[in-house]
């Protein structure tokens, strides 16, 4: 997919939006929605022939709206008709990994009313193109994430952080050098990390990462970065100490 920028998917309900004196916010993202979930419903009368649906189908929308816009609309979609078997359990339990805000009253209007049978399979091609990403998720990460320290170790920043252009693996591995929010059931929420590929460093809170990674999925190339990140924080010690304390 081409580097291009999409709009944020804004995570909030309409009332916390008004709250928060951001409705500007949700409009513009609430919209968006609406668009894709039309878009999505054009793409399958378009795409499905009565028997088969087009293996480009999903790409489409991927591409004129984003990996993670497209996500939101299906998951919304399916969490609206958790009732209807006609789509996979596997399917129903992917969506349910996606908060939607309690909001029917607007999230009805993002609901794509295609067949559920076909939707179905037009959410498997979607589910296939963003495991060809490879990124990781909760399925690469040790259990009892609320449980796990940070500091010292590998941490997997959740990709629903990312924007589209750094949507990749090498993205995600991050060192966490301190921060209040690295300790488990901290009240504090700042997180100190530097990215393992290529050696950003950055504040970020503890809810923005998914848990600390099995050694078994770390590419050579992480574990090569480790080490260096590792010899440079015993080396400059007072350093990162004072970074934590921030």
């Amino acid at each position: 997919m081409e580097n291009k920028d999409f709009l944020s998917v804004y995570p909030y309900s309409f009332t916390e939006a008004k709250h928060l004196n951001e409705l500007d916010r949700w409009k513009e993202s609430h919209k968006e929605n609406v668009a894709c979930k039309s878009a999505i419903e054009k793409a399958i009368r378009i795409g499905f022939d009565g028997m088969h649906l087009s293996s480009d189908c999903a790409k489409s929308i991927i591409t004129q709206f984003g990996y993670h816009r497209t996500a939101y609309v299906l998951a919304n979609s399916l969490q609206q008709k958790e009732y209807d078997g006609r789509f996979s359990h596997g399917n129903h339990d992917w969506a349910k990994r996606t908060y939607i805000p309690s909001d029917r009253e607007h999230s009805v209007a993002f609901t794509v009313d295609s067949h559920p049978a076909v939707l179905d399979g037009f959410v498997n091609q979607f589910r296939r193109a963003y495991q060809s990403l490879g990124v990781f998720d909760h399925t690469h990460c040790l259990p009892d994430t609320g449980a796990q320290d940070f500091e010292g170790r590998v941490i997997v920043l959740s990709a629903d952080t990312l924007n589209e252009s750094h949507l990749t693996p090498q993205d995600q591995l991050w060192f966490c050098t301190g921060g209040f929010g690295s300790h488990a059931n901290s009240r504090g929420r700042a997180v100190f990390a530097t990215c393992l590929f290529d050696g950003e460093r950055a504040r970020w809170n503890r809810e923005d990462f998914v848990g600390v990674p099995a050694d078994s999925q770390l590419p050579d190339w992480a574990r090569e970065k480790l080490e260096q990140l590792q010899g440079q924080k015993e080396s400059e010690a007072p350093a990162m100490e004072g970074m934590t304390m921030q």
